[in-house]
């Protein structure tokens, strides 16, 4: 699928009233069941990390949660390039062909950029490893850049 740049439009909670996703406690939980299968979480997740979104569930995380990822990751200065790159490694395609040239140019396949983290999810099927990967605690910090 590739990344998408207009991906308001296609994001799983388009239809969700916004006071849904902008609440505290448990009812955050519910939130983020919204961005399970949303075909457009990576994109959603790195425009709320590039932008540091304070408030709000994006991309499946709570404001909390990217505030957590953004401190383990201080060295990431594109979330979209560094999970672009994710989504890219993860679909088989080639990051030199994400909009506006925004793969890593580097040819390394680090497999986790701020500009593709999710392929279209079929029904039922988990997100991508690569999304997973570059937001979890231990990711590898050969991806930090």
């Amino acid at each position: 699928m590739g990344w998408v740049t207009d991906w308001n439009a296609k994001a799983a909670c388009r239809t969700t009233d916004p006071d849904d996703l902008f609440v505290q406690g448990a009812a955050q939980n519910r939130a983020k069941a919204v961005c399970g299968a949303c075909p457009v979480r990576a994109e959603c997740l790195a425009d709320a990390l590039d932008s540091r979104a304070e408030f709000g569930v994006w991309g499946g995380m709570t404001e909390r949660e990217r505030r957590a990822l953004l401190r383990r990751r201080p060295t990431v200065t594109s979330w979209r390039r560094l999970l672009a790159t994710a989504k890219a490694e993860y679909e088989g395609t080639d990051t030199a062909a994400t909009p506006h040239g925004t793969g890593t140019g580097a040819g390394t396949g680090a497999g986790a950029g701020g500009q593709g983290a999710a392929a279209r999810p079929e029904p039922g099927r988990p997100v991508p490893p690569a999304v997973t990967h570059l937001t979890s605690r231990h990711a590898p910090e050969r991806l930090a850049s």
